[in-house]
């Protein structure tokens, strides 16, 4: 199917299921085939004239009027890791700025001013290099403004201690480890100390400490050196209680990350696995693991505004939902973006966050949409994958690239609508999404 007509395209799923999805708005269907033929039922093509303006409408709001709901402020440049495929260029983790106590303070009144007239709480992550190298100035800070902010923190784990843990439930924050695989040589491979050793143990320690603490969340970057442990990652995180689990794509963005990239099938293959692996044990045991960005493709499918991922939209959250505040001031769409000065919004401390949302490189980003993307712009999944990321594709040399990761998320979508058609999703989100979720149409 092409982007100059509209209707219903058809494509297979696998060897007993048909897919009917119009691309442009997310309308689906799933249809037993029956020795290799399918009937397409009145029915659904009723249900499809009924709902077709309402859903071109909601994805439409969805991509292009969804507010700013959360900003990751940077306190610090630097670091005490020395990841391979870190997009933060090097010498800014080893000698780039922090935050003082006051600059935080300032940077915080402005996020709760531009947030002044909204009743739903905007989320604060701190993120970037890592923050608990100022861990006094952050606790201060989620202290003071903790009613009027949720807050999130993704750490290595390196300087975390137990009465670290302690605050952080206390408060309700949310908390993400970062941990690349199950077994301490192939983990401390890619997340490696400045001293050359790495965070497994001490990743591992806190994991013991959150003892399933609902905030907690383990992020896995997927690299050629742990792709084919991601299911054995999901069976020691859950043993370990961990409710959440990102096995996210390596990142591009810098130069030197670009020989860690896992073959696309190998990936797609070994996130399958993982995926039926969290299954079975949910299922199993009772108790939930969840891999986030697979679930949030099934949302993406079932209920496309209610994923909270934004990297796999069109136009992505990055300026739009989202931006990311750096240690100096600068508000940059997102952390990717840390080294490319050409995409600062503006300095905080001298302007707002309206100026930066309505700056020309928030713009130029949030005009990268997958219809001005070759081969996207006919790609019956293109408002599934988004086709991520802009900073990936503008350090490659084409900010209108496709997505580097195209047939891994191609066999991925594939793979979620075969389990949806399995009727096997309340194993694959979380049970209080669950709950939440509502048909619109059912066949």
């Amino acid at each position: 199917m092409n982007n100059h007509s509209r209707g219903l395209s058809f494509s297979d799923i696998d060897s007993d299921w048909k897919l009917a999805l119009d691309p442009e708005n997310i309308f689906w269907g799933t249809i037993p085939k029956d020795n290799g033929r399918f009937v397409l039922s009145d029915k659904l093509i009723g249900i499809y004239k009924k709902e077709r303006k309402h859903l071109d409408g909601e994805l439409f709001n969805f991509r292009f009027n969804e507010p700013l709901n959360c900003v990751y402020i940077d306190p610090t440049d630097r670091c005490n890791a020395n990841c391979p495929y870190c997009y933060i260029p090097s010498k800014i983790k080893k000698f780039g700025t922090q935050m003082t106590t006051e600059e935080l303070d300032t940077v915080l009144k402005k996020i709760g001013e531009h947030f002044k007239n909204i009743k739903k709480k905007p989320v604060i992550v701190f993120h970037a290099a890592e923050p608990l190298l100022v861990k006094k100035i952050l606790f201060g800070a989620i202290k003071k403004y903790h009613k009027k902010f949720l807050f999130g923190i993704q750490t290595n784990a390196l300087l975390l201690e137990k009465e670290d843990v302690e605050f952080i439930k206390k408060y309700r924050i949310g908390i993400g480890i970062s941990l690349d695989a199950d077994m301490k040589e192939i983990n401390n491979r890619s997340r490696r100390t400045t001293q050359g050793k790495g965070n497994y143990e001490k990743a591992v320690r806190a994991l013991d400490w959150f003892k399933g603490y609902e905030g907690l969340n383990v992020i896995c970057t997927v690299t050629k050196y742990n792709v084919d442990r991601l299911s054995m990652l999901v069976k020691f995180l859950h043993k370990k209680k961990v409710p959440l689990v990102l096995l996210n794509p390596v990142r591009l963005t810098q130069a030197r990350a670009i020989r860690l990239k896992p073959d696309d099938m190998v990936y797609a293959k070994n996130l399958i696995k993982a995926v039926d692996m969290a299954m079975e044990l949910s299922r199993s045991s009772k108790r939930q693991i969840v891999i986030g960005n697979f679930a949030n493709v099934i949302l993406a499918i079932i209920s496309p505004s209610a994923r909270r991922m934004m990297c796999d939209i069109s136009p992505c959250g990055g300026g739009r939902t989202f931006l990311t505040v750096t240690a100096n001031g600068d508000m940059v769409p997102c952390g990717e973006f840390i080294g490319l000065k050409e995409f600062s919004g503006g300095n905080i401390f001298k302007a707002s966050i309206k100026d930066a949302m309505n700056s020309t490189p928030f713009k130029k980003i949030r005009s990268r949409i997958v219809e001005k993307i070759d081969e996207c712009d006919g790609c019956d999944f293109r408002h599934i994958c988004g086709s991520p990321c802009p900073a990936e594709m503008y350090a490659r040399g084409n900010l209108y690239g496709k997505a580097e990761f195209c047939e891994f998320y191609k066999e991925i979508i594939r793979h979620a609508f075969k389990l949806i058609a399995e009727d096997k999703v309340k194993y694959i989100l979380r049970e209080d999404a669950m709950k939440q979720l509502e048909y619109e149409y059912k066949l």
